[in-house]
């Protein structure tokens, strides 16, 4: 199995590669699947998305051993405009919908775990010290929950990953990357989940769960 990420950033928010050279760069490290997942709200959404689905129609097309899920990030919105603008996000093209959950290091509004969980979305990232009734939330609507080997954002995957064990939420595992460096390898992913709390077949899970997601969006 490869290392996959579902949640990652180009120069079109706060990352520093171009898409194409994002893809190159996990491609090489032996990536199978990424996400292009920049940040959005209701000022660039529609030609951020527009964007998006084109340059990963290209890297599908002549990346010979990657394939690329257009998707956003949904980031630092009032909780009340998630259900909204993940909606457009849908009719838009976007095939991946995150939320930027609650993480500790910045000062994302309470209410967004419990909101973006309300909403057609994807995956929750770095939700942060996430409660046991919005874990439970995750898993009856089947939204994913993100292990991220950001730092800084890592610092509650030891929470969210006890929590979503105990209620049986599906996790993945995800990089949030935005500059070389931010990718790493399949042996550091799961040494990061494990780091978390996981065994090695649970860490393996997550990017079995990841790559699931991604086969269907591609579909």
């Amino acid at each position: 199995m490869k290392m996959i990420s579902l949640h990652n950033h180009t120069i079109h928010s706060d990352g520093e590669l171009l898409p194409s050279e994002l893809a190159r760069q996990c491609e090489e490290i032996g990536y199978s699947f990424i996400g292009i997942t920049d940040h959005g709200d209701s000022s660039n959404l529609e030609a951020l998305v527009l964007n998006t689905v084109r340059v990963c129609t290209d890297i599908n097309k002549y990346f010979a051993k990657i394939k690329a899920v257009p998707g956003v990030e949904l980031t630092h919105v009032a909780p009340k405009q998630i259900a909204g603008l993940a909606k457009e996000a849908r009719r838009l093209g976007a095939k991946l919908v995150l939320v930027h959950g609650e993480t500790v290091v910045e000062p994302v509004r309470a209410g967004t775990n419990f909101e973006a969980l309300n909403s057609d979305i994807d995956i929750l990232a770095h939700p942060g010290l996430i409660t046991k009734k919005e874990m439970e939330l995750a898993k009856k609507r089947g939204i994913f929950i993100e292990i991220t080997t950001k730092p800084g954002h890592s610092l509650t995957n030891g929470h969210v990953a006890k929590l979503a064990l105990a209620v049986g939420a599906r996790m993945v595992l995800s990089t949030d990357g935005h500059r070389p460096g931010d990718f790493v390898t399949f042996a550091q992913g799961l040494k990061i989940a494990m780091g978390a709390g996981l065994t090695q077949a649970q860490a393996l899970l997550l990017l079995k769960n990841s790559e699931q997601l991604a086969k269907e969006k591609l579909k």
